[in-house]
């Protein structure tokens, strides 16, 4: 099948098949006499586990490490299976920081009308908490907990 057709079945762009071929996590396809990549069964399981991966959180580079195991014989299974303990971890973690954010957005939100305008370079709401040391993560020079990764 040719890469549109592959795109389709798969549900991605033909952009991230020919990403995913320049990075290695699938490899470069034979092609007919006029130039047009020629995809098998097998590149459509390897594209749909790469999307399943993605889903349960597994970063590109965590799925390049599966694959080059499996590519290379071995039964990836054990090392998935240590991926997936660590990313409950981290969703533990950043479960934990955003509960703990959405409690000080609550507080902050209970006394917004009782902050005074004020002097504010830009907001007196964001100043405010940073002058009152609300803001925990400010010091940690951290950026929101959803962003986090670990």
């Amino acid at each position: 099948m040719r890469i549109g057709e592959l795109a389709d079945r798969v549900g991605v762009n033909t952009k991230t098949i020919r990403y995913y071929e320049s990075i290695g996590l699938v490899p470069q396809p034979p092609r007919t006499g006029a130039g047009y990549r020629i995809y098998g069964g097998e590149d459509e399981a390897r594209l749909v586990f790469i999307k399943t991966a993605q889903h349960l959180g597994l970063s590109l580079e965590e799925i390049r490490e599966v694959l080059r195991l499996r590519d290379a014989g071995t039964a990836p299974c054990e090392h998935v299976r240590g991926m997936l303990r660590e990313q409950i971890r981290t969703i533990s973690r950043r479960m934990a920081e955003l509960r703990q954010l959405r409690e000080e957005l609550r507080t902050l939100e209970s006394v917004i009308d009782q902050i005074p305008e004020g002097e504010a370079a830009i907001c007196r709401i964001i100043e405010h908490t940073r002058a009152t040391g609300q803001d925990t993560r400010a010091s940690e020079g951290a950026r929101s907990p959803v962003g986090r990764t670990g």
